[in-house]
């Protein structure tokens, strides 16, 4: 146990170097992983003009070879059909001759094999006569053999006969020997009797040895019993920092991938200059410097030093919510104006489908000269509207007006 207590505190030990070496590494990384991208993004944009230019090179190159190669497959397509009509005619002459030279052939060979069927016959009736003759003469050699091997057999059954008489002595001399057996059998019944008594002595200090056997994997089980609780609180430990660590690796990928998001969204500008200069002042900086530098005495500020490597990330984040505030307030100021110019614009077209006697009386249109964005063509057009006598015109204006007042729809913003 003080081993295995030894092994986990070096291996907590190594836990924690490993997580700072990781953190380090991950903001290196991060950081090379940033001027590659940026490498990498230029030289993705030499290689797509180069690809763009290459394309239309071998566009231009398919094409012209496309055509050179559909006018020699019409001029090989007709000069195969010509091929083909000319073998077929000389398949078709060929044909008939070699018919021919068959049939010729087919009865040369059957006149030749009638033949040499003949011959066969008479040579094979020769060979059979020889045959016969040789077979005469292996009969009667094998009839002397024959006659070999009877007289071997008489010789063999005599020498039987003598063996037999003595396999007759060899018993007697076996019935003597299984006497002294017997008489040994009795000597090694009394050395038994002997051993068993002496085996009874020996099997009650077994049974005394086995009792100790006992004892000892009993208190083995138990220490065995206790190692296995120990290591199963290991195992259930090490699988809890394994699930810890895992979900620690998941909001680090999250977080990567939230950063190549980010980075893809970044501008040029702050691509080259990340991180904005600090507004404080020189004072202002010295002090918190001077706190920094300071040892902390609470555990949430001993906490917030873990995390100085996020120094940066906070900068950043800090840097894209003041501009999202300032791109809100834009917004407003923006949209409240639009507002502001749809009335005016509104009125002034109003002011454009008016009659004679409107345009008559002073103009009741506010003064904005200063304020407004109108055009002072649109104003001039205003002035110089056709009068109701003439009413093509009049429904020209009135045309004009409601083609004005449609492109401002047409250009609102979000």
């Amino acid at each position: 146990m003080d081993s295995k207590d030894s092994v986990i505190e070096s291996l907590v030990t190594d836990l924690e170097e490993a997580e700072v070496q990781h953190s380090r590494a991950l903001s290196g990384h991060l950081q090379n992983v940033d001027r590659l991208l940026q490498l990498q993004r230029c030289r993705l944009r030499c290689m797509e003009e180069g690809y763009r230019a290459q394309l239309e090179e071998l566009q231009e190159e398919f094409e012209t070879e496309r055509r050179s190669i559909v006018e020699r497959h019409q001029r090989e397509l007709r000069y195969l059909q010509d091929v083909a009509v000319a073998v077929e005619q000389n398949h078709a002459r060929e044909e008939h001759e070699a018919t021919l030279n068959f049939q010729s052939t087919r009865d040369e060979i059957k006149n030749k094999s009638l033949q040499e069927k003949q011959y066969t016959r008479l040579q094979l009736s020769g060979k059979l006569e020889g045959l016969w003759e040789q077979f005469h003469c292996a009969m009667q050699s094998y009839a002397e053999a024959t006659e070999r091997r009877k007289l071997s057999f008489e010789a063999l059954k005599a020498k039987d006969e003598k063996s037999s008489r003595e396999v007759e002595v060899q018993e007697k001399k076996l019935q003597k020997l299984q006497d002294a057996v017997l008489a040994a059998k009795a000597r090694l019944a009394a050395h038994l009797r002997a051993g068993e008594e002496q085996n009874g002595r020996v099997r009650e200090q077994k049974e005394a040895a086995l009792g100790q056997l006992q004892q000892l994997k009993s208190e083995m089980s138990r220490a065995r019993a206790k190692a296995h609780r120990s290591l199963a609180e290991l195992t259930a430990q090490s699988g809890a920092a394994l699930k810890a660590l895992g979900k620690i690796v998941g909001k680090a990928e999250r977080v990567l991938r939230l950063a190549e998001l980010c980075r893809r969204m970044e501008s040029e500008e702050e691509k080259v200059l990340p991180f904005y200069p600090s507004s404080l002042a020189e004072g202002e900086r010295d002090d918190a410097e001077r706190v920094l530098r300071e040892a902390p005495t609470e555990p949430l500020a001993r906490a917030v030093l873990d995390y100085v490597g996020l120094e940066g990330f906070w900068r950043r984040f800090n840097k894209a919510k003041l501009e999202e505030v300032a791109a809100g307030q834009q917004r407003a100021a923006l949209t409240h104006s639009n507002r502001r110019l749809r009335a005016l614009l509104r009125r002034y077209l109003d002011g454009l489908a008016a009659n004679a006697d409107a345009l008559s009386e002073a103009n009741a249109l506010p003064d904005v000269s200063n304020g407004s964005r109108v055009p002072k063509a649109c104003l001039q057009r205003s002035r110089d509207a056709p009068q109701p006598h003439d009413p093509p015109a009049r429904r020209g204006a009135v045309g004009h007006a409601v083609g004005l007042r449609a492109e401002p729809q047409s250009r609102e913003g979000p």
